[in-house]
């Protein structure tokens, strides 16, 4: 019998799945990180909380695969498992949707100004609201994309259809690919962060990558500019976003990652009226869980049996060995 490790919990409407295999799951306690029985593992489903490095990797001496329920993989050290015959699995389509959808809801909650007039609807008093409510209209503004891969090209897609312009800053995009989605491309991030009304971002943590979104970059933005992160918190210096928020350079912005993840409950940023934030939960839809799970438990059964997963993201292993 196979014996698979979870990081998290697997959903109820998701076990049957694993019929025939056992599994090995944390406890009752939130954001615990339990190793307990993982020396056995021959397959891991991973989300986020670990760190997939080869200290990890040494503990379970069977491990065949690790299977990421997303997208992400800066938490993956790729060459520790290569090393060692260990195939690493993502779900790359599995929360477009999802997190497309939410990048747009964030964008038009703090466009229009939705959490502070709230705020003021449930305070009451002799207030106007109509005169103080700030909300923007978003038909005709830029929307600038750093990134332009499935996320950020759905997004795109969506932006266009309720009337907005939309420039995108990609190295790697095909211009093909871009005139497809109806997007412009900007020669620079620099050109791009000064020519957006809003500025998105859809690209991966990497060391390159790290506080990409820095009090300099911020300063390029234009005045009364929105920034909107649904990718990794890693990538916005947060002191530098607060500082800018404070000095009115933005009018306000939307995030669904911090880089600590969840944020604190005393985060300045959870507690300002034109900051909008989620914690992390942009792919976790009904649907959206549906795909991440589905994708990772089916891979990591696929590796298993021997059969090569669709998305293989080490493929030098393949044909991985059968380690026991």
């Amino acid at each position: 019998m196979y014996r698979i490790w979870c990081e998290r919990s697997v959903p109820a409407e998701f076990r049957s799945l694993l019929d025939g295999v056992e599994v090995i799951e944390p406890g009752e306690a939130p954001f615990s990180v339990h190793l307990d029985n993982v020396a056995s593992a021959d397959a891991v489903i991973a989300t986020a909380r670990v760190r997939y490095d080869g200290s990890f990797m040494d503990r379970a001496p069977h491990l065949r695969v690790i299977s990421r329920t997303g997208i992400g993989l800066d938490n993956f050290v790729i060459a520790d498992a290569t090393a060692r015959g260990i195939a690493v699995c993502y779900a790359p389509d599995a929360p477009t949707i999802s997190t497309a959808e939410h990048t747009i809801a964030l964008l038009m909650a703090v466009a229009r100004d939705l959490k502070r007039i709230e705020r003021l609807a449930r305070e009451g008093g002799p207030i106007d609201f109509h005169t103080a409510y700030q909300g923007r209209e978003l038909n005709g503004l830029r929307l600038g994309l750093v990134g332009l891969g499935r996320i950020g090209g759905r997004v795109a897609t969506m932006a266009r259809g309720i009337g907005m312009e939309v420039t995108a800053f990609d190295p790697l995009v095909a211009p093909e690919r871009a005139r497809e989605l109806g997007v412009a491309l900007s020669p620079t991030l620099d050109d791009l962060l000064a020519q957006s009304d809003i500025v998105s971002l859809h690209l991966p943590l990497t060391d390159e990558t790290r506080h990409l979104i820095d009090a300099q970059r911020l300063a390029r933005m234009k005045q009364g500019a929105i920034l909107i992160n649904a990718a990794r918190g890693g990538l916005v210096d947060e002191a530098a976003l607060l500082d800018a928020l404070d000095r009115g350079h933005l009018f306000g912005a939307g995030l669904d990652v911090f880089e600590q993840e969840p944020p604190r409950p005393d985060h300045p940023l959870l507690h300002r009226d034109n900051v909008v934030a989620t914690p992390h939960i942009a792919s976790g839809t009904a649907a959206g869980k549906e795909r991440l799970w589905t994708t990772a438990i089916n891979q990591a059964l696929q590796v298993l049996r021997g059969e090569r997963p669709p998305h293989l993201v080490n493929p030098e292993v393949w044909p991985a060995p059968i380690r026991r």
